[in-house]
């Protein structure tokens, strides 16, 4: 069920700020990958995210009219590889309207055919998700697509991440907080 809330004043920001600000949301970057009907698809994606965890459900932001989503929904499956601090040019070539189409843009790029969706599993990403599409959603300027996770590895590593219009990488600190202060 979805429900919508009216906005009850209008907003007095300017929306450049805004979109600014939302910048500074840190994500981790994956390439998302698809094969339907002989056609090979991979594009960047630095919104993905846990939705539920039962059943298990990942949610995936795409701009609208995405050439992944249309393929996605046709084929029904779809790979999810989060990469690893060392595959930023991977993250931008996927993410480069004008690199080629189908099967070229996987060229030098090592990969094998994941067992479950058939897609290109990217050999160096730090997880895959297999997953089985749950359902697709307009949401304002964008599309949300829903994935069953069928299977997911994962390996250990640094994870690259998307911060403030960049790319970055390194290894995760656990955060102190005032709970761990007092204890020490």
């Amino acid at each position: 069920m979805s429900t919508l809330t009216p906005l009850r004043r209008p907003v007095r920001q300017d929306p450049a700020e805004r979109r600014r600000a939302l910048y500074h949301l840190a994500s981790p970057v994956s390439v998302l990958t698809v094969g339907h009907a002989g056609l090979l698809h991979g594009t960047t994606a630095s919104t993905v995210t846990l939705v539920s965890r039962e059943p298990l459900l990942i949610g995936v932001a795409l701009r609208p009219g995405s050439s992944f989503a249309r393929l996605a929904a046709a084929e029904g499956r779809f790979v999810v590889n989060v990469l690893d601090g060392g595959q930023g040019d991977l993250a931008r070539w996927f993410a480069d309207s004008s690199r080629p189409d189908g099967s070229a843009q996987f060229d030098g790029v090592p990969w094998t055919a994941d067992a479950y969706a058939g897609a290109p599993r990217l050999t160096e990403a730090l997880a895959h998700y297999s997953c089985r599409l749950h359902s697709s959603h307009r949401a304002g300027d964008g599309e949300v697509l829903l994935g069953y996770v069928v299977r997911a590895t994962a390996e250990s590593g640094p994870p690259l991440f998307s911060y403030a219009g960049g790319l970055f990488a390194g290894s995760l600190h656990p955060a102190r907080t005032t709970k761990e202060t007092s204890a020490s």
